[in-house]
């Protein structure tokens, strides 16, 4: 109505009613297709025109001035649910209404340039191929709905698809319970057999209703989350993967800094000299968490604690020795060996007696790592890199026996790879997987892990430490603790016996020994439990039983022992008893004879000692006595034995 546009002042538009009748009669009324007669208003008469005789600029204002208050009859919670339903639409729902939405806006827009409303749908209907009907309905639905709330209010709303309607069907409580019970089992039955099985209980306890299965398949899906059916079904390991895995930098560290450690079991069948059947190898490697490079890798039969100190021994020396390292906690890596004196091994009873550690000897900070957990050993990633080139090279082929027992080729067992052949395509495949060029990681940024490695290792700030010729043992040489002989301090080792001279000193002790498996008649070294050395003991052969010179060889060097021992000790024993006894008395006052004691009161004694009588021997019995002694001296007469106690 003319009195509503002239209270509203909207630009390009005469500011008074009179002015706008004028202009209505001389200019909008000739346009009979956009004027009609105004109905049920009180009074009647008067006209309505259409928008489209208003002046670009004030259609503008007048559609604001439409939207504004539609905006503010609307709540922003009507807004919100609205668009939260569309974001709930799949996409082909989506797709439709983007469709209407361009239609719409198409009327819209040619409306406004001047055309006619039926104009406008007509061009909408030729060009998008729909329907004038649909056209109106999708007007309808965004009639009273601001502009920018089209899309969602021309979204597809169908009974059929949506899940609230679906998923509300009735259920008999106790039919739910026993479906959901059902399902919900470790041992991840069917949805189809659960509800086979409630049909049948519903017959016999007359549960009523029971909804087809796919609408109870929907209802399921509604009101028990994914989480839950995968804890209830899968378990708690399975369920993990719901909550997002942490994403963890390692640009702070810088080459050598941190290693992290992991075997892998080779998919290859290998023969070797100690087995008359193939085997599969172990491959055990240590990666740069800083660069992704593979710094130390060994083959060997079985994660032993021995090939695990070969592998560190590799890397240190190539390398030098990093400030951490992650290792799995399996038994090898947990070894007293190699993580000995670590109060955190979560292995093994922790002793005081247990030597220290590979580890801990070098200084190397140890991290023990989740079971089965990539995210904090990112060598698994290598490996699963690694393994299809390795285990599925062309040069490998017929060796490959599948990932697992249910997966093997065809050709399976048709060919074995000797342990030099496979140690050769191991060291190939590394030394490329090293060299790639193009690496998307956090710090090559398009580089090989060979040089992100060696552009870290070349920075001044980067310090690694590098092992002394005396560290150099400890990983050259197994260890073992034994006790040693209780006397001589004789090792007894694998059928062999090690000796030196200054092992007495340890006799019936405890010593660690390093020895090279391979060598065992070759020399060990000897540490005590704090890991210093005692010595290099020799092997001592066994010989013949009748080799006389092996004898004798023995007894030269048991003799030159005794002597030095003997020469060891008197060159401590410097003093003799009489100088040591000359020491002790030197300075000494001799003791003098001390005085009497004698009491206050003397008695005077009274007569004398009794006198024996002495009778004198007469000539006669001094020669009869002289001349029988001299028969005893001679020998010339028998003296007879004394009979009694009478004198001769």
């Amino acid at each position: 109505m003319l009195s509503d546009l002239a209270g509203m002042h909207l630009p390009g538009l005469p500011p008074s009613e009179r002015q706008l009748q004028r202009t209505a009669l001389e200019i909008w009324k000739p346009t009979a297709a956009l004027v009609r007669r105004a109905t049920g208003r009180e009074g009647g008469g008067g006209y309505e025109y259409h928008i489209s005789l208003l002046p670009q600029e004030a259609q503008n204002r007048l559609r604001f001035v439409a939207d504004l208050a539609a905006l503010q009859d609307k709540s922003d919670d009507e807004r919100s649910a609205l668009w939260q339903r569309f974001e709930g639409l799949p996409e082909d729902h989506k797709a439709i209404a983007r469709q209407r939405h361009e239609a719409v806006r198409l009327v819209d827009e040619v409306r406004r340039s001047g055309a006619s409303n039926t104009e406008a749908i007509q061009l909408a209907v030729v060009r998008f191929g729909v329907s004038r009907r649909s056209i109106y309905n999708w007007l309808e639905m965004i009639a009273g709905v601001e502009r920018s709330d089209w899309l969602p209010a021309l979204a597809p709303n169908y009974e059929g698809n949506r899940g609230e309607a679906r998923t509300a069907a009735d259920c008999h409580p106790d039919a739910w319970e026993a479906l959901k019970s059902d399902y919900l089992r470790p041992e991840k039955p069917k949805f189809t057999r659960c509800y086979r099985r409630v049909c049948d209980a519903a017959k016999m306890y007359g549960w009523a209703p029971i909804p087809s299965e796919r609408t109870l398949r929907r209802k399921l899906d509604a009101e028990v989350t994914k989480g839950a059916q995968l804890v209830a079904r899968e378990g708690m390991d399975a369920a993990k993967t719901l909550f997002p895995a942490q994403r963890r930098s390692r640009a702070h560290f810088h080459a050598m800094q941190a290693v992290n450690m992991d075997g892998h079991k080779i998919d290859l069948l290998c023969s070797v000299s100690w087995s008359k059947k193939p085997v599969r190898m172990l491959l055990i490697g240590i990666q740069d968490l800083y660069s992704n490079k593979i710094v130390g890798w060994r083959l060997a039969e079985a994660e032993t604690w021995e090939a695990v100190r070969l592998v560190i021994g590799d890397m240190v020396e190539a390398y030098g020795i990093p400030d951490v390292i992650y290792l799995d906690n399996g038994r090898a890596f947990a070894s007293k060996w190699i993580t000995g004196d670590n109060v955190k091994r979560f292995r093994f009873k922790v002793k005081p007696e247990d030597p220290r550690g590979l580890l801990a000897t070098l200084g190397i900070e140890q991290h023990f790592t989740l079971p089965y957990s990539g995210q904090s050993k990112p060598i698994e990633r290598a490996w699963g890199d690694l393994a299809e080139e390795i285990a599925k090279h062309p040069s490998m082929a017929g060796a490959y026996t599948g990932n697992n027992p249910t997966n093997k080729p065809a050709n399976y067992g048709s060919r074995t790879v000797t342990l030099e052949e496979l140690r050769a395509h191991v060291a190939r495949c590394i030394a490329e997987y090293n060299a790639r060029l193009g690496r998307e990681t956090e710090t090559a940024a398009g580089r090989s892990f060979n040089e992100t490695f060696e552009a870290s290792m070349a920075d001044p700030a980067t310090i690694v430490r590098r092992p002394t010729a005396a560290q150099r043992s400890l990983w050259l040489l197994a260890s073992e603790a034994i006790t040693t002989r209780g006397n001589s301090g004789e090792i007894h080792f694998q059928g062999n016996r090690y000796w030196a001279p200054v092992l007495t000193r340890v006799a019936g002790q405890k010593v660690v020994i390093r020895f090279d498996p391979d060598h065992l008649a070759r020399p060990v070294k000897v540490y005590d439990l704090k890991n210093r050395l005692i010595c290099e003991a020799p092997c001592i052969q066994a010989v013949g039983f009748d080799d006389m010179d092996a004898a004798r060889q023995h007894m030269r060097l048991r003799r030159e022992f005794l002597k030095a021992t003997k020469a060891l000790a008197d060159a401590h024993r410097a003093l003799t008893p009489a100088e040591l006894g000359e020491i002790y008395d030197r300075g000494q006052k001799a003791a003098e004879q001390p005085e009497p004691v004698r009491p206050a009161v003397t008695r005077l004694a009274v007569g004398g000692p009794p006198t024996v009588p002495v009778d004198p021997m007469s000539e006669s019995e001094f020669e009869s006595s002289f001349s029988r002694a001299l028969a005893r001296v001679s020998g010339e007469a028998v003296i007879p034995f004394p009979q009694g106690k009478k004198a001769e």
